[in-house]
């Protein structure tokens, strides 16, 4: 399909034969007047005045227990920029579609246009009792930090930017394949970062938070790399200033033994390349064009590990692979928040799903292309189906271990399909 086809092909997509994605659905019968009067008027005032006395009822009487927020300001849309908050919600609906398709999560998507991150972040938290927990999207750098820090404060559910811990947990689940494929491990491993925003900062701090040493990383950003004589740095990027005389990527690079690339395409060359340790680990992230292209990389180093993040390579790293079955897990225990350990549970049940032996139905789902864990397989494909119950399970287990969960293991865990997500959630 060419440029201008796809093109066509998307705004047909989106306007044909209804406008948009995602639609809402009764959930209760309303055939007669006796349904109505218990939807609305009078029915509805008994759920009212038990939500009125206990709050926690919600979760029994409401959608609340099964639905998020997926919000923007559209200040980072994709790679498109600042375009406003109307013109992300696009992408919005299509992140409801993905929570809906892969984890039975019912979405709204809202578009913040708010002149301030004081406005955006008094509007989600006056609208977050709505919810049972908040994605939140395409928010720029470094103002999306400090709103997740407030929202997390201010609010009582699940608060979790995506661009940033999502794309973590996936960087951080294959890297964690890709060392012991070669070899390595992540404590004496040296990991160049090539771009200090959202993903980068989050998934180079929960390394950090894996156990990666901060004085064998090597953050750069459009000045360089982040070292501690700079003046420049914000608060995000002052936590990764290195001691170090290095200041090009190029000083950087020389011996590493990882690239983390999320900034443009083809900045890795392939001089650059060729200066990296024995074994090197290559995640080329940058779309639609990665800092550098697979079969390249593959025909300068053949002791190489690539991945990317496109669908037509292998080793996708795809937040697909994480949000919709963590937010699940979140919701199914009730917990509060998000925290560090639910984020590693979600790195380790994805990282150990790619070491198990593919079902039929998903070699299927890729035109028979033969999957087992290696080089060119270090993270499970997005149509796995077992990624529902391995990740849920492990985020709800480390929710209820670190004490975030206001409500059990679920009994009907580990989830084997999504016609078990509906009908287990509303006690309360």
């Amino acid at each position: 399909m060419s440029e201008e086809e796809m093109k066509k092909a998307a705004l047909r997509y989106h306007s044909e034969p209804r406008p948009g994605k995602i639609s809402v659905e009764l959930t209760k019968p309303t055939e007669t007047a006796k349904d109505l009067a218990l939807a609305y008027s009078p029915g509805v005032a008994e759920p009212v005045r038990a939500i009125a006395e206990d709050e926690w009822t919600a979760y029994k009487y409401t959608n609340k227990s099964n639905l998020v927020a997926v919000i923007s300001d559209g200040s980072a849309i994709l790679g498109l920029g600042n375009l406003g908050a109307l013109a992300s919600k696009p992408v919005m609906e299509g992140k409801g579609v993905l929570f809906k398709r892969f984890a039975g999560i019912d979405v709204f998507d809202i578009e913040v246009d708010s002149n301030s991150d004081k406005e955006f972040v008094e509007t989600v938290s006056r609208i977050s009792p709505t919810f049972g927990g908040i994605n939140l999207e395409d928010i720029k750098a470094p103002e999306c930090f400090e709103i997740e820090r407030q929202l997390k404060e201010a609010c009582s559910i699940p608060i979790f930017h995506d661009d940033q811990h999502g794309t973590a947990i996936i960087i951080a689940a294959g890297l964690m394949n890709a060392l012991e494929l070669q070899g390595k491990n992540l404590k004496d491993s040296v990991i160049v970062c090539v771009g200090a925003g959202a993903a980068g900062v989050a998934s180079i701090k929960l390394l950090v938070n894996m156990g990666a040493k901060l004085e064998n990383i090597y953050m750069l950003d459009r000045k360089g790399v982040i070292h501690s004589e700079r003046n420049d740095l914000n608060q995000y990027k002052a936590f990764f200033a290195n001691v170090t005389d290095k200041r090009t990527l190029e000083d950087a690079i020389t011996g590493a033994d990882v690239f983390i690339g999320v900034s443009s395409a083809n900045l890795l060359t392939p001089e650059l390349l060729v200066a990296m340790n024995d074994n090197p680990i290559v995640f080329a992230l940058a779309n639609p064009d990665p800092e550098i292209r697979p079969e390249l990389a593959n025909k300068i180093r053949s002791d190489l590990i690539i991945a990317t993040g496109r669908s037509d390579y292998p080793n996708q790293v795809n937040n697909v692979l994480g949000f919709p079955f963590i937010f699940r897990g979140a919701l199914d225990v009730r917990a509060g928040c998000i925290n560090e350990e639910m984020q590693i549970a979600a790195v380790e049940a994805i990282s150990a799903l790619a070491k198990e032996p593919v079902p039929q139905s998903v070699v299927d789902a890729y035109e028979g292309e033969a999957l087992s864990f290696g080089s060119s397989y270090i993270i499970p494909k997005p149509m796995d189906p077992r990624l529902l119950g391995c990740v849920s399970s492990a985020v709800a287990k480390a929710a209820v271990d670190s004490g975030v969960a206001s409500k059990p293991y679920p009994s009907h865990y580990p989830l084997q399909d999504i016609s078990q997500v509906h009908g287990n959630n509303n006690d309360i």
